[in-house]
C-alpha cells in the first residue's frame, strides 16, 4: 500500500476563511490519498509589526480576542500531542463560526470538554509558557509563503521532493465530493508552476465576520 501524501495545514481558529478552507481539505481527504497534519499559526503574531497601520476595529479584534484561543490550542498540542489538533479545531470552529458563539472563553471551554481535554488548559488564556512554541509554529508556516498573506497556509510535497506551499485557497462554501477533488487537483497544478504568484477575483459573498 502506498503511503498517504502529507498535507500540512496552518490555521488560526479565529479566521473564518481558514475555517472554510479546512472543511474543504477534510472533504479532499475523503476522495484523495492525503493525510492532513494540523499546525497552529497566529493572526495576532502576524500583525504585531503593523498594528498601528490596521483599522481600529481589526486592531481591537486582534488585541482582545485573538490571543486566548491560540494560547489554549498551543497548550493542548504541547501537553497532549499534535494528534488532538484536528478534533479540537473542528470543535472550536463549529462553535466560533457555525454556531456564532465567537472566540469566547466559554466557547473554547465547551470545545475542550467535547474532545475530552482538561478544562485546566483554559489557565493558558491570558498567558502561556508555550509562547515560544506558538511563535515557532507560526514562523514555520508563514516563512513558506511570505509575510504578506495570512491563514490558512498549506504545504505539500512537490514532484522534486521540495514542498509546495501556498496561502488559501479562499473558498466558500466548502465544496464536497468530486468538486472538492477538482479544486484540490487544480490548486496543486497551479501552485506547482515555477514562478506562479497569485490568482484572485472579487466576490460579493463571504463568511460572516460579525460573530467575531
Amino acid at each position: 500500500m502506498s503511503e498517504k501524501t502529507p498535507v500540512d495545514f496552518w490555521f488560526d481558529p479565529l479566521c473564518p476563511w481558514a475555517w472554510m478552507t479546512s472543511r474543504w481539505v477534510l472533504e479532499v481527504e475523503k476522495v484523495r490519498d492525503i493525510e492532513v497534519r494540523w499546525h497552529l499559526m497566529s493572526l495576532a503574531v502576524l500583525n504585531e509589526p503593523k498594528l498601528d497601520e490596521l483599522p481600529e476595529e481589526y486592531r481591537e479584534l486582534l488585541e482582545t480576542k485573538a490571543w486566548g484561543p491560540v494560547r489554549v490550542v498551543i497548550a493542548a498540542q504541547q501537553e497532549h500531542g499534535a494528534k488532538v489538533l484536528g478534533d479540537l479545531y473542528t470543535a472550536l470552529g463549529t462553535r466560533i463560526h457555525n454556531q456564532g458563539e465567537g472566540p469566547t472563553k466559554e466557547a473554547v471551554a465547551a470545545a475542550l470538554d467535547e474532545v475530552g481535554l482538561p478544562a485546566s488548559l483554559l489557565d493558558h488564556w491570558d498567558s502561556t509558557p508555550y509562547e515560544a512554541e506558538l511563535r515557532a509554529s507560526h514562523k514555520e508556516g508563514i516563512e513558506k509563503v511570505g509575510q504578506d498573506v495570512g491563514t490558512p497556509v498549506i504545504a505539500v510535497p512537490g514532484a522534486d521532493g521540495e514542498q509546495i506551499a501556498f496561502f488559501g485557497p479562499v473558498v466558500t462554501p466548502a465544496p464536497k465530493g468530486e468538486e472538492a477533488a477538482k479544486l484540490w487537483d487544480g490548486t496543486l497544478l497551479v501552485a506547482s508552476v515555477p514562478g506562479f504568484y497569485e490568482i484572485k477575483r472579487s466576490r460579493s459573498q463571504g463568511p460572516d465576520f460579525s460573530n467575531l
